[in-house]
């Protein structure tokens, strides 16, 4: 069901309920290999109960240009939990002794404990650079010291499954080690690459979770953490896929991390302003209108407004229609979570390689807070750092309204050629302010 907008609710619906009598059924069912049921009733359902109210509340509070940062936090927090895990079992088996210990099986503890403790600092970071709490930084060295690090943390993993090095305290060492490198390995990373990092970061979780299901022995725990590190591998493929960067250059390349770009002065071409009444008569007079969401649709709340947009152009027998860019806002997903929320029909919701060529017979593409995801030098400019990124080619309709607020650039920190083109107008001002003046001047033709 998650795999189709029409029954994602019902299918996340359906995963929470069977998340919850799994749980149920582990308090009440369980027992031990000597018989014994499943004790500390009063803590476990405290647990339960308070992270029941935190959780309800951050989500009923959060607004939809916070669900990255909210999907990243929540995202961390399951890496937390594999990492108490690994903890937990490594304090248990050094009080029956360490020595003689299956390496196999300290490798798991070993294994989701990194991994658990680097999602959980990486998703932190992540969470504070959505939140623009947090800028790239890239310190001298950056890629020999997180190689340094990494290679350290595997190698004292190593010797101390195989008994080489001994010692309880070796796996707060660990501990402190992949927490670090987390941070380190998120921190220089561009914010247009964020949508990448949360999916990888996300699939880092339930490689972490699986090491939990090992160790417990249980096939529903390694079978579900086992779904959520693949599918998190394959989103992370398809994202760079739609960036046209390889994973290595996501861990790397730092794009959108503050790079200057284009200089305005060296794009050609001049700027040109549009009011909300001409805007209005250009579309009213239109046989298709194709409107392209970005990050500052999710930033004015305009969601519902531009839906408002598309009932009365359609009314006037104008072709309404939506084109998502695989990496458009922040997260996987987010234009079209956004538009579903306002009750956008789902087969308006046009992928990149579905809608491009419909940009040639378009009458007006109207681009809402998109910046980067359009961007013609992705194209044009071998020197631009979003070169060969695929994008949606509203420069070919045959007007291209662009709504934003300022010249600002995007996440990608770079000048925007299509700004300067000969069919391009720009419609300055919020997005939820502009798009209820356009719905009132279209009403004024009637």
């Amino acid at each position: 069901m998650l795999g189709f907008p029409a029954s994602a609710k019902r299918g996340n619906l359906l995963a929470a309920l069977g998340m919850g009598l799994a749980i149920l059924a582990t308090i009440f069912l369980y027992k031990d290999n000597n018989g014994n049921p499943l004790g500390n009733h009063l803590w476990i359902f405290g647990g339960l109960l308070i992270g029941s109210v935190i959780g309800t509340m951050m989500a009923k509070k959060v607004k939809m240009t916070g669900m990255p940062q909210m999907v990243s936090f929540f995202n961390g927090m399951g890496g937390a939990c594999a990492a108490l895990i690994s903890l937990v079992e490594f304090n248990h088996l050094s009080h029956t002794g360490l020595e003689g210990a299956d390496p196999l099986y300290l490798i798991i503890i070993f294994l989701g404990l990194i991994i658990g403790s680097i999602s959980f600092s990486g998703s932190m970071i992540a969470f504070g650079k959505l939140d623009e709490k947090i800028k790239d930084k890239v310190l001298p060295g950056q890629q020999l010291i997180n190689i340094g690090l990494l290679s350290v943390i595997l190698i004292i993993a190593l010797l101390n499954s195989f008994d080489i090095v001994e010692g309880t305290s070796i796996v707060y060492v660990l501990l402190v080690t992949s927490l670090l490198y987390g941070i380190l390995f998120v921190l220089p990373i561009g914010g247009a690459d964020m949508p990448v990092v949360i999916s990888l970061l996300n699939s880092f979780t339930g490689v972490a979770a699986a090491m939990g299901g090992f160790l417990y022995d249980n096939k529903v725990m390694l079978f579900g953490g086992i779904l959520v590190g693949s599918a998190g591998t394959i989103l992370t493929v398809v994202m760079c896929k739609a960036m046209n960067r390889s994973l290595t250059n996501v861990l790397i390349g730092n794009f959108g991390g503050g790079k200057s770009g284009v200089d305005s002065a060296e794009v050609q071409g001049t700027v040109k302003s549009i009011n909300a009444s001409d805007a209005a008569i250009l579309m009213k007079y239109s046989k298709k209108v194709i409107v392209i969401p970005g990050y500052g649709l999710a930033v004015a709340q305009a969601q519902h407004v531009v839906h408002e947009l598309e009932t009365v152009l359609e009314k006037e027998g104008v072709e309404v229609k939506y084109a998502i860019h695989p990496v458009a806002g922040r997260m996987p997903g987010h234009m079209n979570v956004l538009l579903a929320e306002s009750n956008v029909e789902y087969d308006k919701l046009l992928e990149m390689d579905e809608i491009n060529p419909e940009f040639a017979t378009t009458d007006v593409a109207l681009v809402i807070g998109a910046n980067d995801v359009v961007n013609p030098a992705a194209k044009n400019d071998s020197n631009s750092p979003i070169y060969g990124m695929p994008i949606l080619d509203a420069e070919y309709a045959q007007q291209v309204i662009v709504m934003k607020r300022s010249m600002k650039a995007g996440y990608a920190g770079i000048e925007n050629e299509l700004f300067y083109r000969p069919n391009t107008s720009m419609l300055f001002g919020d997005a939820k302010k502009m798009l209820s003046e356009l719905i009132s001047e279209l009403k004024k033709l009637d």
